[in-house]
């Protein structure tokens, strides 16, 4: 064997470990982002965190959420909104990312490109605007669904607008938002990233003497109608969804509140 042979051989074994060893290092940094995706934080109030049908829980600064791979999207995202945080900034947008935490790989941005369909926040990014990493991370795709234009800035935004007067009303709620999956939904992009025919959002008022909850059940299509005509109990949600909204709360208040489509002790 010649010298040049051997010296070519040799550079060959040493940019292959030297790719190998970059590649491990790599899937470990994004290992070690998924394991600190699983860890509670600051603001994470596990108390009132739904169950996960999925087992795929991540925990972000502002928000945590339950990762559903079929679908690419989550099944649910829950936070809590305080009255302090009802605060206006003028951040500047930024571009959406793939979520890094979530382990079976969040769904990338460019399934919405060209489909028709919004980017739809499911934690508005208005709610986190107290804070610009808190603000940033709502961007994150694994806290989007696909929604009509006309639903997402119509109905859906009004509704958005209607947990924030609530949270300044009531000092502070925690919300729950999410898409119902059925079977034979339509998908959009190469991940097939499913659109919901319907979507919830869950409003729960802990800090009076007395705990209510308010549920919100939309076929994805803008509307003119009144928002408590779309009211709904959470047992109702429940049983279509097979989530379990408010598992820690006391048996017999989960009981009564989550039973009840009552609006009348909500101002809208």
């Amino acid at each position: 064997m010649s010298k040049r042979t051997l010296y070519s051989i040799l550079a060959i074994l040493v940019l292959g470990g030297i790719y190998v060893f970059e590649a491990y290092l790599e899937h470990q940094e994004e290992q070690a982002v998924v394991s600190q995706g699983a860890q509670e934080k600051t603001l994470t109030n596990t108390f009132f965190l739904p169950t996960s049908t999925t087992g795929q829980v991540v925990h972000h600064k502002g928000f945590s959420l339950s990762y559903n791979e079929t679908y690419e999207q989550a099944e649910w995202v829950a936070y809590e909104l305080k009255k302090t945080q009802l605060v206006h900034a003028n951040f500047k947008r930024p571009y959406f990312e793939i979520d890094p935490a979530v382990k079976t790989g969040a769904a990338s941005w460019r399934n919405y490109k060209n489909s028709g369909y919004d980017r739809g926040h499911l934690c508005p990014a208005a709610d986190r605007e107290f804070d610009y990493d808190l603000y940033t991370e709502t961007f994150f795709t694994s806290n989007i669904s696909p929604q009509e234009h006309s639903f997402n800035s119509g109905i859906w935004n009004r509704l958005e607008q209607k947990v924030r007067y609530w949270a300044s009303r009531y000092d502070g709620v925690y919300v729950v938002t999410g898409g119902v999956f059925t079977n034979n939904m339509k998908t959009i992009g190469q991940e097939r990233v499913a659109v919901p025919k319907q979507f919830f959002k869950i409003v729960l008022d802990y800090n009076q003497n007395k705990p209510k909850v308010l549920a919100f059940l939309m076929p994805h299509k803008n509307s003119d109608g009144p928002l408590y005509r779309f009211v709904v109990s959470v047992d109702s949600l429940e049983t279509l969804t097979g989530i379990d909204f408010f598992p820690e709360l006391e048996d017999r208040i989960e009981a009564e509140i989550e039973a009840s489509d009552s609006y009348k002790n909500w101002h809208f």
